[in-house]
């Protein structure tokens, strides 16, 4: 887990993708429409989240090179800002890359928590839909 605004995160799923937890949450969002059997929701969810996540990732975008300089500068040129490819960022040598073990504190300092209630609301609601779809006493 990352140090927010205290390091510049480049390895692991960063080391991909500038925003994985983003896409993390457009992958959620379109397996509940497709789970859900409601293609119609596709379009509306698409603008709402280009819309709202295309907003947010620039606005970190800025404040990330304000706060980290040339080193978010050569990430931000190396790394796409969404979609994932094939290999991995490089820092370049000046930057070493901390070394972080699993923390509860840092866990819920960084409201990670957010994404597993989110995820568990999804996956309820999905539950509940299938509940309707089977027809009592079967």
């Amino acid at each position: 887990m990352l140090e927010k605004d205290r390091e510049l995160a480049v390895s692991g799923p960063y080391a991909c993708t500038r925003n994985p937890l983003y896409l993390g949450s457009f992958v959620i969002g379109a397996g509940g429409i497709i789970a859900g059997d409601t293609l119609w929701f596709g379009l509306p969810f698409l603008a709402f989240f280009a819309w709202m996540y295309g907003s947010t990732m620039k606005r970190e975008s800025r404040a990330l090179a304000d706060r980290f300089g040339p080193a978010y500068l050569h990430y931000r040129d190396s790394v796409p800002v969404f979609v994932p490819r094939p290999g991995r960022y490089r820092p370049p040598p000046d930057h070493e890359l901390p070394t972080r073990t699993f923390s509860v504190r840092r866990y819920l300092r960084n409201r990670e928590y957010e994404a597993l209630l989110g995820a568990l609301a999804a996956f309820g609601l999905l539950a509940l839909k299938a509940g309707a779809w089977v027809a009592p006493g079967r």
